[in-house]
């Protein structure tokens, strides 16, 4: 399993149809951000947590913790390989709930809960993907790209948010400076996208061949050891 991660805004899933169009062996599973987003259980979670995120950071978090963990674990017995998944339980954890408890939006208590149930789930339940594919992209490119496709809600995203997301994702998959020991060894590779891609086919094409390049690299590893293991 891979893990494409970035910012909001950064292209996630204008990257991810490219690739499925490009390489229709990938299974790529999109990020549930429709669970938490649309208004199935009477409200957007995530409108609610944009305007006030002190009241709504634990259930946004906890829930859209359950639903990546959901995901996560379908792709990790799914047999077919590989599978790419946009977001992941790790920057729903290490990038905006821990952005969360430094903003204090949450209690004690909360936190608490919130870890425990994250600990089970990292820790028990999911494996550590195979790689991380990193969409590196600056906030200001990230915030003019969430002007222009104008999602219901975004418009409350400041620019200073994205930054604080931003410095996140560098010490997640860059530093690596917030991680557990398990997911410090999980390869990175790092796509800077601040130039559009969607309308420029020689731009993918570059993003394409590093990612399919990525991909092989790691799975002939995984193999090597394999095979020095027998």
């Amino acid at each position: 399993m891979f893990i494409v991660e970035g910012n909001i805004g950064a292209g996630k899933s204008t990257f991810l149809n490219m690739l499925k169009a490009a390489c229709p062996s990938f299974k790529v599973v999109q990020e549930p951000v429709h669970n938490w987003a649309s208004e199935r259980y009477g409200q957007s979670l995530l409108e609610e947590f944009y305007k006030k995120p002190s009241r709504w950071a634990f259930t946004l978090e906890t829930f859209a913790m359950l639903s990546r963990s959901l995901d996560h674990v379908k792709g990790q017995r799914s047999g077919i390989s590989p599978v790419i998944m946009e977001r992941s339980i790790y920057s729903g954890h290490y990038c905006f709930a821990q952005n969360g408890l430094q903003e204090g939006y949450f209690t004690d208590v909360e936190w608490a809960v919130y870890s425990k149930w994250v600990e089970f789930i990292m820790h028990q339940q999911c494996k550590a993907p195979r790689g991380f594919i990193y969409l590196q992209t600056s906030p200001e490119v990230c915030h003019a790209r969430m002007n222009k496709r104008n999602r219901h809600g975004e418009e409350l995203v400041s620019l200073a948010y994205l930054r604080s997301i931003h410095d996140r994702h560098e010490k997640f998959l860059i530093t690596k400076s917030i991680l557990d020991k398990q997911l410090r060894h999980v390869p990175v590779l790092v796509l800077n996208v601040n130039d559009e891609f969607q309308d420029c086919p020689a731009t993918f094409g570059h993003l394409l061949a590093k990612t399919e390049t990525f991909i092989e690299s790691v799975r002939q590893r995984n193999l090597d050891q394999k095979l020095a293991t027998r």
